[in-house]
């Protein structure tokens, strides 16, 4: 555990010199760890996707959420390919490279099909076993891929807690001040809202970046870095499925009509889990009641609330994340 930990501070500290003279955060990768792009078809997904480290190594996947990219996970990376483990950072579907294989299928992300997109990739990589940290909707396929194959889910770094909705009846209204944090949700689900996202969607996803990540300040080339991934011809149908599909205001795929059931009673996770939870979300702070996570996780290893990070915890705390992985590993 030692050794990881000086391999932690070496990897993060090498991003940041390096970063400090201009060199991209690719750059930084490459020198700490084997990469190459990749693709790999699943039933419904030609799924894009970086790996780093040893291909004989265990493997850990990094799922990001909206409207976010791989990328956030940049910092993350060098120190788990460096000790050894196989990094796979997929693009969910909707954004970067990756792609619906059928033409003509529907656009629809509710949460069950994004999880099954986990399974699926590890399906056709021929994984028997993975780790899985994941925030937002990377998050949430994470929570139910551990529900519905645990047998496939080792261990879990879920940055943000349960997040496995009912989407069976839409819910009720919440207090005032949460309905105005969740203004873009109401947002898509309007015709406005998708031409907004259609027309504006770089405008709205900074100002998402930086609310919801109040204490940190994003440059342009660091949006830039991830802007290409928001292109993709999907996004905006899959987007706006996700958040009618949760509020129940658009249907979602027949085969999975009966897992949503079945989530809808939310049932807890079961796998060795490390719950991280950003101090400093445009969200609101955290409990300091840890009884909420103790019920859903029921082998909750830990519960960390990270000072100093936003929603996309990983950009800005990418040690809480490493050192999480790092303890629930062997």
């Amino acid at each position: 555990m030692n050794a990881r930990r000086k391999l932690i501070k070496t990897g993060l500290c090498l991003g940041t010199a390096t970063l400090a003279m201009g060199t991209s955060v690719t750059g930084v990768l490459a020198q700490a760890s084997n990469t190459s792009w990749h693709r790999v078809r699943t039933p419904v997904l030609d799924i894009a996707f970086e790996q780093f480290g040893n291909p004989d190594g265990f493997p850990i996947i990094l799922l990001h959420g909206f409207p976010y990219d791989i990328r956030s996970f940049d910092a993350v990376v060098p120190p788990l390919a460096a000790s050894g483990f196989r990094v796979l950072v997929p693009y969910l579907r909707g954004f970067g490279a990756t792609r619906f294989v059928d033409a003509d299928r529907p656009r629809m992300a509710e949460q069950a099909a994004l999880a099954n997109d986990v399974v699926d990739f590890c399906n056709a990589l021929d994984l028997p076993e993975v780790a899985l940290a994941g925030f937002d909707w990377g998050n949430r396929a994470a929570c139910i891929a551990a529900i519905t194959e645990p047998q496939l889910v080792h261990c879990l770094a879920s940055i943000g807690g349960y997040s496995v909705q009912d989407t069976t009846a839409g819910g009720g209204p919440a207090p005032a001040a949460l309905e105005a944090r969740l203004w873009y949700q109401w947002y898509f689900n309007t015709e406005r809202g998708r031409r907004g996202l259609e027309n504006n969607r770089h405008d709205i996803i900074r100002y998402l970046w930086n609310t919801w990540s109040p204490t940190w300040t994003y440059s342009e080339s660091d949006y830039r870095k991830s802007a290409a991934s928001f292109d993709n011809p999907d996004f905006v149908d899959v987007v706006i499925h996700s958040y009618r599909h949760r509020h129940a205001n658009a249907p979602g795929e027949p085969q999975f009509l009966d897992l949503e059931r079945m989530l809808a009673s939310r049932p807890p996770v079961e796998v060795p889990t490390i719950v991280l939870r950003p101090a400093d979300s445009g969200f609101g702070p955290p409990s300091a009641d840890p009884d909420g996570d103790r019920r859903r996780f029921t082998r909750l290893v830990d519960r960390r609330i990270v000072p100093g990070a936003g929603h996309d915890l990983p950009v800005q705390r990418p040690d809480a994340v490493v050192d999480a992985l790092f303890q629930l590993l062997p």
